[in-house]
């Protein structure tokens, strides 16, 4: 699989397959250093650049990749979908050269590291509503 190569090739860490989501686009797992006590990837399984390469046709992809996020957490018994942070790293600030949605909960017991990795408003993460809200702007804008 591509995308898992990929993964595996930059970040030299093995994944286990213990995929919280599977499905012939999206794949779901726990990011191997997390910053909440629910932290997984929501990555497409067909290789994408980062999220600033991305395109308004991309945005069903996106919403697809926060809804997946959300029923990852369902199916955790997280059920306070009100305390969630949903994101991207953006450029140059991207450890993996592969698109993948962050999916934090509870936002609200973030460590102080994470609290800034993934802080809103930042130069280096964008939550997936922002994304979206640009690629939206973008559309407009052309």
């Amino acid at each position: 699989m591509e995308w898992r190569k990929h993964l595996l090739h930059q970040r030299r860490h093995y994944l286990s397959g213990a995929w919280w989501w599977r499905d012939e686009d999206l794949v779901c797992f726990r990011d191997i250093k997390p910053g909440a006590p629910h932290h997984y990837l929501v990555v497409p399984v067909k290789h994408m650049g980062n999220c600033k390469t991305l395109k308004t046709e991309h945005i069903p992809l996106v919403k697809r990749m926060m809804e997946v996020g959300k029923a990852v957490l369902q199916k955790n018994n997280f059920s306070d979908l009100n305390d969630v942070r949903m994101g991207f790293h953006w450029p140059p600030f991207c450890s993996i050269a592969h698109l993948h949605l962050h999916v934090l909960a509870p936002a609200s017991q973030l460590g102080f590291l994470s609290r800034i990795y993934y802080r809103i408003n930042s130069y280096w993460f964008i939550t997936a509503e922002q994304l979206i809200e640009r690629l939206q702007n973008e559309d407009a804008a052309s």
